[in-house]
């Protein structure tokens, strides 16, 4: 009975199956766009909190950089992130570790010796500086 409808409708039937074609590939494209990409991140973020280690530098997902002294039960880290200071956090909000084979980029290059020092701003020609007022103002 529905083969004879099909049949029956004529031209349309190219446009509804074009249609019908379309709202299959709209699921489909949310898995390869949506739902496998975050999947992939979840599980590069799992292994990454299974393989750190006492020493490693990481950074949390409030920005707090430290490094790894100790680990507790219940997943819980003690981060240390100056000399004698502590803190504990989860192992959940680890973001990543740090690569200190680059960290030497962020060091800033020292100004060439030639350079003059900075003029210091001490000086009492600062008023000249300031705007001036008419005397009619």
């Amino acid at each position: 009975m529905t083969l004879n409808l099909l049949a029956n409708s004529g031209g349309g039937g190219g446009a509804a199956i074009a249609q019908l074609g379309i709202l299959l590939l709209i699921p489909l494209a949310m898995y390869f766009l949506m739902i496998r990409p975050q999947r992939r991140k979840a599980r590069d973020q799992q292994a990454l909190q299974s393989a750190l280690q006492v020493g490693d530098e990481i950074m949390t997902t409030s920005g707090v950089y430290g490094f790894i002294t100790g680990f507790e039960e219940n997943d819980r880290i003690w981060l240390e992130i100056d000399e004698d200071v502590q803190i504990r956090v989860n192992r959940a909000a680890i973001q990543g570790k740090v690569d200190t084979s680059a960290s030497g980029t962020d060091v800033r290059p020292e100004p060439p010796k030639s350079a003059a020092p900075p003029a210091s701003n001490d000086d009492d020609d600062s008023s000249a500086d300031a705007p001036t007022r008419d005397a009619a103002g």
